[in-house]
């Protein structure tokens, strides 16, 4: 312990960073700024080749910092044998969930299988990715115990969750300005993790590291159940012909017992969308029923139908169907000025609309520099188009899911003959403009 305590203190350890994606690829730039030696590893290449290349596939983070980066010597690759030859071992994998909506912990198991025969003594093992309370010990501690190394001794196992906020300029992990929650199987690795995270951030110990996961889902299922509530005052405000975002603004007002939180076309990203199911799926392993959170969880599942049922009324008043008609999404990322598609509101919607074999297309400023955006396009059976007076009069309706700050909505306004806003981005007095 004191041996690596040591080397992290004088910047000589070397960290490899396993999932070099929007949480992965910031801590490697982090780190690096710091002066420690870091290695990127990722399965995908087009990742490793777009770095090689100097160039970024993240929409946050410039090109000229993966530049910086090479010069600083960041190093990527897909091959695991690097694990051999490093101190610190960052686990920094997506955790998906399946159609029947349990987690998807193959990604983990994977990493844990790709790093086992190159784990040895005087290494710390780090897991970032979201997880249900249990899963770090599960899966990494019969490695260690079939290596013959013993936790807290020989090597030092932690988890420290992820808190990466894609499109937030105010908080970012290369700002060093989001907190770390930090725990470990012993007081060794918690402090051992301590002088690492210490030297780029704030840190946050907890003493164990279920309390750890724990936090993790507490923050997301608090933001699902919160929004799931919004949107269903949405509902009901709209029905009884009230604008909902009047409202939040005037009960911001009140200076105690109330914290905004703002309704949408339904959940994306990597976590909001899934902890609630991560939770939910565990809990039901000690027999618990988590009825509050299924439910708000089903009410944002049910947003991207309920835009769909607002443009139908909206062809409808125009005289249009819905299977005759060209719809244009604007934004696909799940939230504004982010390229990060992950469980996108809009490409739910888009699998609705793709039911009625209507004709859909996208705009999308952020990912027309995306190495996968020919993929994104087949799977989604949508194409990406620039957003022009004749492009935006060609379509029978437009659907703002994503507000990008850098859309031209004056445009949009004038050239669009409907516009369905779920994002409360017009003003409701003209008539071709319905609130979803």
């Amino acid at each position: 312990m004191h041996y690596l305590k040591k080397k992290i203190i004088n910047k000589k350890i070397k960290i490899a960073v396993i999932g070099i994606g929007y949480v992965g690829l910031p801590l490697c730039l982090r780190f690096l700024k710091k002066g420690y030696k870091v290695y990127g590893i990722d399965r995908d290449k087009q990742k490793i080749d777009s770095i090689k290349r100097k160039k970024s596939y993240i929409a946050s983070i410039d090109s000229k910092e993966i530049k910086h980066a090479l010069s600083l010597g960041f190093q990527v690759t897909n091959n695991f044998k690097i694990i051999s030859s490093v101190d610190v071992i960052i686990v920094c994998v997506p955790t998906p969930l399946y159609k029947n909506k349990t987690p998807d912990m193959s990604y983990i198991s994977e990493t844990a299988n790709k790093i086992k025969n190159y784990i040895k003594k005087k290494q710390m093992i780090i897991l970032e990715s979201t997880i249900y309370p249990g899963a770090t010990e599960e899966f990494f501690l019969p490695i260690l115990k079939k290596n013959k190394l013993v936790p807290g001794k020989d090597v030092f196992l932690v988890y420290s969750p992820e808190r990466e906020d894609p499109g937030n300029k105010n908080f970012t992990i290369a700002k060093g300005n989001i907190p770390k929650i930090i725990s470990g199987f012993s007081f060794n690795c918690i402090d051992l993790a301590e002088t690492l995270y210490s030297r780029i951030t704030k840190i946050v110990k907890v003493s164990t590291i279920k309390t750890a996961e724990f936090t993790k889902l507490l923050e997301n299922v608090y933001r699902s159940i919160n929004i799931g509530f919004v949107n269903e005052m949405k509902l009901i405000a709209n029905k009884m012909d009230i604008n909902i975002h009047e409202a939040i603004k005037a009960a911001k007002t009140k200076p105690f017992g109330f914290h905004a939180f703002y309704p949408g076309p339904g959940l994306g990203g990597h976590c909001i969308p899934v902890d609630p199911f991560i939770l939910t799926w565990k809990a039901k392993k000690f027999g618990l029923m988590t009825r509050f959170i299924e439910l708000s969880a089903k009410i944002n599942d049910g947003m991207p139908q309920y835009a769909i049922d607002v443009l139908k009324k909206a062809l409808h008043d125009t005289k249009k169907k819905l299977n005759k008609s060209k719809i244009l999404i604007l934004g696909i990322s799940y939230k504004k000025n982010s390229d990060d598609i992950r469980e996108s509101p809009s490409i739910r919607i888009i699998s609705i609309l793709n039911k009625f074999k209507c004709k859909v297309f996208f705009s999308d400023p952020f990912l027309k520099n995306k190495p996968e955006l020919r993929n994104i396009e087949k799977k989604i059976h949508a194409k990406n188009i620039i957003l022009n007076v004749r492009n935006l009069k060609k379509f029978d309706a437009s659907i703002l899911v994503t507000d990008h700050d850098n859309f031209d909505y004056n445009l949009i306004k004038k050239y669009s003959k409907i516009i369905v806003d779920c994002r409360n981005r017009f003003n409701k007095k003209l008539n071709k403009i319905y609130l979803a």
